[in-house]
Order: C-alpha cells, then sequence, then structure tokens
C-alpha cells in the first residue's frame, strides 16, 4: 500500500520520501525560514516540515513561567514561545516559497487551533509529532481533516502507538519510528523496529525520523526498509535553538539524499537473476554449465 503526499507516492518500491524537518530552527525569522527551504530544494528532499503551536494552549502550564535564555534576552518560556512563533503572512510566504522551489510543505500542529490555522493555509498533510502522540483530541481533529498523516512514535510505548493508530485510522498513515533524544546515541536508534512496525501495522508504510548526528543510521534505516526519512536541517549545528545540535547542515543533507538513492537503487526487488554486467564474467569463469 502506498500513501500520496503531495507530489508523491509514499510505499514499498516508491523514492524514500526526504522530509527536511525547520521545524523551529528558522528561530522566528522567515527570511532564515526560506533559506533552509532552499537547502532542501537544493539537496533534493521532497517536502519541508514546521512546527505549529497555539503557545497559550500547547505550552505545558508547569513550563509557562520558567525563565528561557534566548538571543532576545531572558524571558519566560511562553514568551519565548510566542517570539519564535510564525503568523500568517509568514506561512503565506512561506508556502509560496516551498511551491516555487517543488517542495511539499506541511507542519506538526500541537493543538487542535493549529490543525485549523494549517488547514488555511492549504497544507497537503500533517505530522504528529512523538510528544503529541497520546494526546487523543488532537489525533482526532487531524483524521477529520482527511489528510495524510504521518504519524511519528519517539517516547511512547506500543500501547500508545496503536491507540493513535486506532484513532487516526491506517488509509491515510504514515508512521515513523523515532527516538525523542536530542541528539540521539546509537544505543537508543534500535532501528530494527522499522521491520517490528511493518509486522505490526501491515500494509502501513514505515519510515524512521531520526535525530542523531551523522548519517549512519538514517541510511541504515533504508537499508531496513524505511521508505520515509525525515532529519531536522540547520545552516549551522552551533546556533542558537534547541533543535540545531541534532541537525544536518546542509552538504550532510546533500549527502543524505545522495546516499539514500544509491541505497534505493541498489535494493532492487528481491528477484533473483542475473544481470548483463554478469554475462561476460560467466562466460570466462564458470567452468561448469547448468
Amino acid at each position: 500500500m502506498s500513501v500520496r503526499i503531495g507530489h508523491a507516492a509514499i510505499g514499498e518500491y516508491e523514492p524514500v520520501y526526504v522530509i527536511a524537518e525547520i521545524g523551529l530552527n528558522h528561530n522566528g525569522d522567515v527570511r532564515l525560514a526560506k533559506h533552509l527551504i532552499d537547502v532542501a530544494a537544493h539537496a533534493g528532499a521532497q517536502a519541508v516540515k514546521f512546527q505549529k503551536r497555539t503557545p497559550d494552549l500547547s505550552t505545558p502550564e508547569h513550563m509557562k513561567l520558567a525563565p528561557r535564555d534566548t538571543p532576545w534576552g531572558t524571558m519566560t518560556y511562553l514568551e519565548y514561545r510566542h517570539r519564535v512563533e510564525l503568523g500568517r503572512e509568514e506561512y503565506a510566504q512561506i508556502a509560496d516559497h516551498a511551491a516555487l522551489r517543488g517542495l511539499d510543505w506541511f507542519a506538526s500542529p500541537w493543538d487542535v487551533p493549529a490543525v485549523a490555522d494549517l488547514e488555511s493555509y492549504g497544507v497537503v498533510a500533517h505530522k504528529i509529532a512523538s510528544a503529541s502522540v497520546t494526546d487523543l483530541e488532537l489525533l482526532a481533529a487531524v483524521r477529520d481533516t482527511g489528510k495524510p498523516v504521518i504519524l511519528s512514535t519517539g517516547m511512547s510505548t506500543m500501547e500508545e502507538i496503536d491507540r493513535a493508530v486506532a484513532v487516526l485510522g491506517t488509509e491515510r498513515l504514515v508512521i515513523m519510528h523515532a527516538t525523542s533524544s536530542y541528539p540521539m546515541e546509537p544505543e537508543e536508534a534500535n532501528i530494527l523496529m522499522i521491520p517490528a512496525l511493518k509486522n505490526r501495522f501491515p500494509g502501513v508504510p514505515i519510515g524512521y525520523s531520526g535525530h542523531e548526528r551523522g548519517l549512519q543510521i538514517s541510511l541504515a534505516a533504508v537499508a531496513l526498509g524505511a521508505v520515509a526519512v525525515e532529519r531536522h536541517i540547520t545552516l549551522d549545528r552551533a546556533m542558537w535553538g534547541s533543535d540545531h545540535a541534532a541537525s544536518l547542515e546542509p552538504q550532510g543533507l546533500e549527502h543524505l539524499v545522495r546516499d539514500i538513492r544509491v541505497i534505493g537503487e541498489a535494493l532492487g526487488d528481491g528477484v533473483k537473476r542475473v544481470y548483463p554486467g554478469e554475462e561476460a564474467p560467466k562466460a570466462k569463469l564458470r567452468r561448469v554449465l547448468a
């Protein structure tokens, strides 16, 4: 089974769908967001992803008044969330720029009003962040849009994932294995969950959302059958912000997409055959013919 998102079909034997997550790495600056869209397009990704919040609703109560040191001075965590949230005018620019560069764009809504906001921008899909797996009201709101849904599964038990899938349904669903450590250490990757999720949810496309340093684990995820890969991107991992250190810089994203395409060609279809390139060595080296 495949799921169509924007310009692409996601599923077995389809090109791996590469999502460049900009998230909050724009730091509230739409010019930086558009620059990162350019980075994603240049690298050959198919989509860019953002995060959309209604800060007063989505910020946990115990975090609202916590102090946060930012480039704009010390402020409460709630004030910081408002400071980095993009508005309607900025998202209109993002939608136009993504379309200009031939990319799908969508976001993770963190609350029900954010779902309606994203629908008004004409997103092609919705992404459920790992932190929202247990927010059944949000899941139902996303389901009711009728759009494809990408479900990340970090910080979740199998029981919580089962419950989320029961709400979302499987008709337009892509599930992403994830571990929500920033950055993630290799011993926490557990990418054998990719075939495990394939077995648990037959017919549902399974991908990988990574927060590790480097490329190896994401590439191994593709070799294990991930049909979509999502990685955070940044201009510089040393930039201020919570996700930059676990992100890929432009050259890293270029190398990731390049190597994913090579692996995609190399995987083949699992049917044994003799290839044209083998005929000459076969004629030269095989002593006993079948």
